[in-house]
């Protein structure tokens, strides 16, 4: 599924552009590694129109990355699955707490390993 920012996005904003001007825009959007709406997020909040492109994403940070999403998702699962326990009685709310901080320490572990990658 789609992405959820941390902040919802929920004002749009719309132009016009010529066609050497979608050509330009496009151009330097392809370069950036962004999104054009991130393209744009980070030229209009940075006032800044030169935009720093990403590096190229490897195969391995792609592989990488995937294993990390399939993991969170299952961490994710087994939290809910902790909550839902809890919430019926039969899981302690200290074995709760100690349960949510292993989950979180190895999801920061994993986020830590994706940025040592490339």
């Amino acid at each position: 599924g789609r992405k959820k920012l941390a902040a919802s996005l929920g004002k749009p904003i719309s132009t016009r552009l010529n066609h050497e001007q979608w050509r330009t825009f496009s151009e330097k959007v392809k370069h950036s590694g962004m999104s054009s709406s991130e393209f744009l997020r980070d030229c209009i909040l940075t006032n800044r129109t030169e935009v720093v492109a990403r590096p190229p994403v490897t195969a391995e940070r792609r592989r990488i990355m995937y294993v990390i999403n399939k993991t969170g998702n299952n961490l994710n699962q087994l939290a809910h699955v902790a909550n839902t326990v809890r919430l019926s009685g039969k899981l302690s709310e200290t074995t709760f707490a100690a349960v949510a901080d292993e989950l979180e320490m190895i999801t920061q572990l994993l986020k830590a390993h994706l940025y040592r990658v490339d």
